[in-house]
């Protein structure tokens, strides 16, 4: 489980980030977490060893979490989705009940999304 979990977390995070990636190194990781290659079938493809290919999947994984935890673009984007979901509720809240201050919870939050959280 925890093995899925770091493929998770790796392919949200090269979807952020991965276009700061060198062409070489964005391919190899792309095959590898998001293709789901083996090390084995990537070195064939690219002319390298199974060390190469690790080695530049580990130090992929580096870089993109690195930049995250520079630029806080993934954390930030959890956020305003767990934000989203709440005002979604609120007003679900809302139209239910007639009770506006459900609504001003919503207005809040989305005052904290546009502020930057």
């Amino acid at each position: 489980m925890e093995e899925v979990n770091e493929l998770l977390e790796l392919a949200m995070l090269y979807d952020f980030y991965g276009e700061l990636l060198k062409e070489h190194n964005k391919r190899i990781f792309e095959d590898y977490i998001l293709n789901d290659l083996s090390l084995s079938e990537i070195a064939d493809m690219e002319g390298i060893t199974r060390q190469g290919v690790h080695d530049v999947v580990k130090r992929c994984s580096r870089q993109l979490k690195e930049y995250e935890s520079q630029l806080h673009l993934v954390e930030k984007f959890n956020q305003t989705k767990e934000c989203v979901g709440r005002i979604k509720e609120l007003l679900r809240n809302t139209y239910e009940s007639g009770d506006i201050s459900f609504a001003r919870q919503a207005e809040q939050l989305t005052d904290n999304i546009l502020s930057g959280l």
